[in-house]
């Protein structure tokens, strides 16, 4: 299943998580690390990010992003078969597939692997 995650680049991931959790999101540990938290909410969720560690993407930004519980393989096979291309990319929280749709927008498809998860937590 495909979820809406947009990504929300921010100079503060803690406070930002307050903030978020305040409107009612709920943080899901097992999804995130100290540069990343995930908040879900009943209709989709959102991804918090640290702007520093996130390649000049400013505080402010956002990113319309996906997670999916689908292998990555069977959504790179579907946009292969539809002339898209993408980028396949490993994460520190899994992979996660970039792709451009017809407007110029990069979407994000993440693929959360809770085993890389625990791993960058247990680096901490």
């Amino acid at each position: 299943m495909l979820t809406v995650l947009p990504i929300r680049y921010v100079a503060d991931v803690p406070a930002t998580r307050r903030f978020y959790e305040g409107l009612g999101l709920v943080y899901r540990a097992d999804g995130s690390v100290a540069v990343w938290a995930q908040l879900d909410a009943p209709a989709g969720a959102l991804g918090i990010h640290d702007a520093a560690v996130s390649k000049g993407r400013p505080p402010g930004t956002v990113e319309l992003g996906f997670s999916t519980d689908e292998p990555l393989e069977d959504v790179a096979a579907r946009l292969a078969s539809d002339g898209y291309e993408y980028t396949l990319v490993d994460e520190d929280f899994g992979r996660s597939i970039r792709v451009t749709d017809p407007d110029g927008v990069v979407i994000q498809i993440q693929e959360i692997d809770p085993d890389t998860v625990r791993r960058s937590q247990d680096l901490l």
